[in-house]
């Protein structure tokens, strides 16, 4: 005869006082966040931080872009070429900066139409809303 296991037969393995399972490399709050929730929390804390996360990086990305370009414009030595090559990177990084916070807008946009909150960033000490 055969016999279907709908449930996996681990009652008695594991004492009912038992403590939960945990990563210890993990600090509290992320451990929390991780493991202890469903994933639509888990989506509902996560995606705010990516997105704040990723504003952050892209203007030290354009900080970064501009500050090359000023530096390459300033040893161009009068070279037509180099300054060109130069003024192209400062413009797309400027482009770059304003598609950003255009986006940065819409969702704004978005956040107080629906009554989300999309844009908040914190981590510990440092909160950025």
């Amino acid at each position: 005869m055969i016999e279907l296991l709908t449930q996996p037969k681990l009652a008695g393995v594991l004492p009912a006082d038992s403590p939960s399972l945990n990563n210890p490399t993990l600090n509290e709050k992320l451990q929390d966040i991780l493991v202890n929730r469903n994933p639509t929390e888990f989506f509902a804390i996560i995606l705010p931080n990516i997105v704040g996360l990723s504003f952050v990086i892209g203007v030290v990305i354009f900080l970064f872009v501009v500050a090359i370009g000023a530096i390459q414009w300033t040893i161009s030595g009068g070279d037509k070429t180099a300054i060109e090559s130069a003024r192209g990177k400062i413009t797309n990084a400027i482009v770059g900066i304003i598609i950003l916070f255009s986006l940065f807008a819409l969702l704004k946009l978005i956040e107080d139409f629906f009554g989300i909150n999309i844009l908040s960033l914190d981590l510990g000490i440092l909160e950025i809303k």
